[in-house]
This record gives C-alpha cells, structure tokens and sequence, in this order.
C-alpha cells in the first residue's frame, strides 16, 4: 500500500517516520509513505502557500499549490485523496479498515484556518474528522489517519493477533492488559492470566471485553458482530411451517450458527449439517444435554417491541446457548418482529438472513418484544 501526505510541514511528518512502528514499517517495505511539501508546488521567491480569506478571518492554504501536488500524482495511478477537517465524517475503526483497502491513499493536511475550498471541490474524495475539537493544523489528524491504516497493513505490526485484539478491530473494546511484575503494591494481575491455560484466557478476555463495552461504550453495539463473542453455541431451528429450508441452512451457515436444526416434516431435499426433530421441545432437550446449558430462545413472532439492540445486549450476556426458532409459533425467551419487504412479508430465508445480520453483522434496527 503507498500512503502520500501533502504538507506545508514535512519535518513534522518525517519526525514521526523516524521513532515509530508505522516508520519500521515503512523501512522494511511493508509500507511505502512518501511526503511532500506543499512549498515546491508554489511560485514565487518565497514559495507562498497561503493567503489571507476573503472576507476576512485568517490564513487560507491557496488552491494552486495543494491542486499541483495532487496532481503530481496522477502518473502513480488512481488515488483516494482524504483530508482531516473539523467538518468531516468522524474517523472509526470500519472507515479506516475501509482506507486501508485502498491502493493509493494521499493525506492533504490543512493549516491555518483551512484551505480554499475550491481545491476541495474539485480533488477531495474525503474529509475526516478526529473528533468535535479544532487543531491548529492538519499534520497531527493525517498521522493518526496513517497510523491506524499502517497498522492493518501485513507487515507493519508484528504480529496479527494484536491488532485482531485491538479495540473497535471487531467492534468491541479491547481487554484489559497486565505485565510483570505479578503483584504490584499489592495488587495481584488475575490468576487466570497467570496460569497458562490459553482457552482459559481467551475466555477471560473475551468476558471482559463483553463487559468493558456493555458498561462503556454500549453505543458501539449497534456495529458490533458478536458471534464471536457468545459464551454459548449459536443455533437456527426452522418449524413445521417452515419453507426453503436448503436456503434457510445456507443462510444460517453464512453467518456462522453452528448448527441448522429442523422439524421432521421438512425432510427431503436435507441440506448437509442439518439434523432433525420430532418436536421444538426435542430440539431444545438435545441443544441443553449437548451444550450442558439450558438455551435461550429467539423467536419470530409478528408482535412488536422495544429496540432491537436489547436483543444483542440480552444475547451477549447469556451463558448458555442461543436458539432462534422461526416457521411456526414458539414461546420464547425474546420475540423477533417479523419484517416485511417493500413487495409484502418476507419468505423465511429472508426473515432469517434479516436477524442474523442485525445480530451478528449489520448496523440496522429492528423491534423485538420482551417476554
């Protein structure tokens, strides 16, 4: 991946290149960053870059200089010009592993009191923003642009799992870290920490990542994908009144349930994986003595309810295994809204690919009724 920052500032932007990960990046060639300075695209004796605004205020960074760099760059094929600005859409960790999938991403850093608005017309694909707070210029908001795409590029961070750990990587906050020494003043890093057990670990970690997000930052819910973090096993069960059940089990397979469960009568076609039931309460019976957990049941139902985001806080919190029944009427724990298309009600491949994505994937709503 090559990254280009334009600047007035290019020592500022060199500096960092020198002391950091993203520099040790760059010097094994995982990465290539390029900078240039903003100053040998301007004319005159004193290469000027900025003038006053029209109107009045401060320093504006004129639209010639910043156009001829960007331009410069047109023989290195196509770029994603992005420039931070106060104005901008907030800067996430989706956006960035979105940049991050770009070939050729230019940073333009703005100073002052920002530059000619023309330029950006004409040759910004982007503007980002840190966050509600104005900086004197663009170069540290560019440096946080670079390092947090540097860091999702192969070859820059050590190792992979540290940045899969990261954060917002998989939209929860990271798990808290210790290191030696073991007791510090008295206080003892967590046992389980201690002990070498990695499945043990992962479990602690993954727990506490659950629980610093639901006590933290629950907005970040909304984008989370959560399978990953279940203590349970995921699992779909279709009913009598069931239809499509090979779309069904792929649909619930695409999203990772561990199991696609149906009722007898739907022999016939019997897609790969899918075991079948006398009943729903056979069903649940097997999932309990399988998984050592009664489960809780998700069930499709056309009544309404509260935010669906309740679902997902409900789902998280549960230590057991996890059912969503569908195709047929079925109490449960938490009733599903059922969803209805722009031509009528949705067939159950639909319904189901419309949960499991609010669930597991997507950043949509969807109402649901508390039993």
């Amino acid at each position: 991946m090559r990254i280009t920052i334009v600047t007035a500032f290019p020592d500022l932007i060199r500096s960092y290149l020198g002391f950091s990960v993203v520099g040790r990046g760059v010097s094994s060639g995982a990465l290539d960053v390029r900078v240039l300075d903003l100053r040998d695209f301007a004319e005159g004796q004193y290469r000027q870059v900025d003038d006053y605004s029209f109107g009045g205020g401060g320093m504006v960074l004129m639209a010639e200089p910043l156009a001829r760099a960007v331009e410069s760059l047109d023989d290195q094929g196509e770029a994603y010009v992005v420039c931070p600005t106060p104005q901008g859409v907030h800067l996430h960790q989706e956006l960035v592993e979105e940049l991050a999938r770009k070939d050729h991403l230019v940073l333009v850093c703005g100073h002052y009191e920002g530059m000619d608005e023309r330029f950006v017309e004409e040759h910004v694909d982007l503007e980002v923003s840190l966050g509600d707070f104005v900086l004197t210029g663009g170069e540290l908001p560019a440096l946080a642009v670079l390092d947090s795409v540097a860091r999702l590029v192969p070859g820059v961070v050590g190792r992979m799992e540290a940045v899969r750990n990261d954060s917002f990587y998989r939209g929860f906050l990271d798990h808290p870290h210790y290191t030696r020494p073991a007791v510090w003043r008295g206080i003892r890093a967590p046992e389980v920490l201690l002990g070498g057990d990695h499945g043990a670990i992962e479990e602690f970690r993954r727990d506490l990542a659950v629980r610093r997000t639901l006590e933290r930052r629950p907005d970040l819910l909304a984008r989370c994908g959560i399978m990953g973090y279940l203590w349970g096993r995921f699992y779909v069960y279709l009913g009598e009144e069931g239809l499509e059940l090979d779309r069904c089990a792929a649909v619930s397979g695409a999203f990772g349930a561990v199991r696609m469960l149906a009722h007898r009568s739907l022999r016939g076609h019997e897609p790969q994986g899918v075991k079948f039931f006398p009943s729903f309460g056979g069903a649940l019976r097997w999932v309990a003595q399988r998984d050592r957990a009664k489960p809780m049941v998700l069930s499709v139902s056309p009544r309404g309810g509260f935010e669906w985001l309740g679902v997902k806080r409900r789902v998280l919190e549960y230590r057991g295994p996890v059912v969503l029944a569908l195709g047929g009427a079925f109490q449960g724990d938490l009733e599903l809204g059922h969803p209805e298309g722009p031509t009528g009600k949705w067939g159950h491949p639909e319904v189901l690919g419309y949960w499991l994505g609010r669930l597991f994937d997507l950043d949509r709503g969807a109402l649901v009724s508390d039993n």
